[in-house]
């Protein structure tokens, strides 16, 4: 899909994401503790995967994200496994979210591009500053972005991004892949900063420059945080009225906070958002709303009726 084209998608009526793939996966059995997280269901149980979209799509999505974000060829190669079956694993992340969406035929497969920090699988996806250069990051991206892309993927879903040099390297790596549309999301622990401290405005501003790029947002973020985040990521356009600018998405967590050394998630539930938060965060141009984290398929289908729409499923 074009840049264009998911623009015209998006300017048509609000976006419904879906919610937290992993989440889906272990409510139903998955093991998805140790490294690889969802990737060793993908690998082990590819069916539960494509059952798991399938429960977001029936719940309401309008776009699906595969079960990528924790595959690369360096992470595989830690775990005990090859380069060849990080790629492998890659194509199969799309062919089962595009088998799911056989029936859901509007719907759209938005592959996962993880930040370079899920390989470490110690919570540094969500402080950023890995000590590698802008060249190392952009290299480590590209490796994946091409395989995704060819496998037939929809568009790209660069998500959960803590960092304003990795914001950069992967507007480099997107060089590599022209023409196709993507959006770029990334963490917030406060609304206004990325989660290694750089403006949310800069990383906006730095990312809407990729022809590529059709929507800029924040993920795997408390939903406390949307509102600022999204009149952060505005600002750089508001001086035109928003005119120019990115859409704007925001599919955020159930609110809880993730222990790396316990790898559990801690703290108070809130996997649905207020009604006067979703329409105050449509009023703030977001365009495509959905969940990560501890988000499961009742709560998109709850956020679907928040937003009052029918989805394409139903033209």
């Amino acid at each position: 899909m074009t840049p264009e084209a998911l623009r015209a998608r998006i300017d048509d009526a609000p976006v419904l994401l879906d919610g937290g793939l992993a989440t889906q996966l272990e409510s139903v059995g998955c093991d998805i503790s140790g490294s690889l997280w969802s990737a060793t269901v993908l690998r082990d149980d590819p069916l539960a995967v494509r059952d798991a979209h399938l429960a977001f799509l029936e719940a309401g999505a309008d776009v699906i994200i595969t079960a990528s974000y924790q595959v690369s060829r360096r992470g595989l190669v830690v775990a005990g496994g090859t380069a060849a079956e990080a790629d492998s694993l890659l194509v199969r992340s799309v062919e089962l979210a595009l088998e799911a969406r056989e029936s859901f035929p509007k719907a759209l497969v938005a592959a996962s591009v993880g930040p370079y920090g899920a390989t470490h699988h110690d919570g540094s996806e969500y402080r950023g500053r890995y000590g590698l250069s802008r060249r190392n990051l952009a290299d480590f991206h590209r490796e994946r972005l091409g395989v995704l892309v060819e496998a037939g993927a929809d568009l790209l879903a660069i998500e959960t991004i803590p960092d304003l040099d990795e914001v950069e390297a992967l507007v480099e790596a997107l060089a590599d892949v022209p023409g196709v549309a993507a959006w770029l999301s990334m963490t917030t622990p406060d609304g206004t900063v990325l989660s290694a401290g750089q403006p949310l405005a800069e990383a906006a501003q730095v990312a809407a420059g990729c022809p590529s790029v059709v929507a800029v947002g924040v993920n795997c973020s408390a939903p406390r945080t949307v509102g600022l985040a999204l009149s952060a990521l505005a600002e750089p356009w508001a001086f035109a009225g928003g005119v120019g600018g990115p859409a704007l998405l925001a599919y955020p967590n159930a609110g809880q906070v993730w222990d790396s050394a316990t790898e559990t998630w801690s703290g108070p539930l809130s996997p649905v958002p207020a009604a006067t938060d979703v329409d105050s965060w449509l009023s703030a141009g977001a365009r495509l709303l959905g969940g990560c984290c501890g988000v499961r398929p009742a709560d998109i289908a709850a956020l679907s009726a928040l937003m009052g729409r029918s989805g394409w499923h139903s033209d």
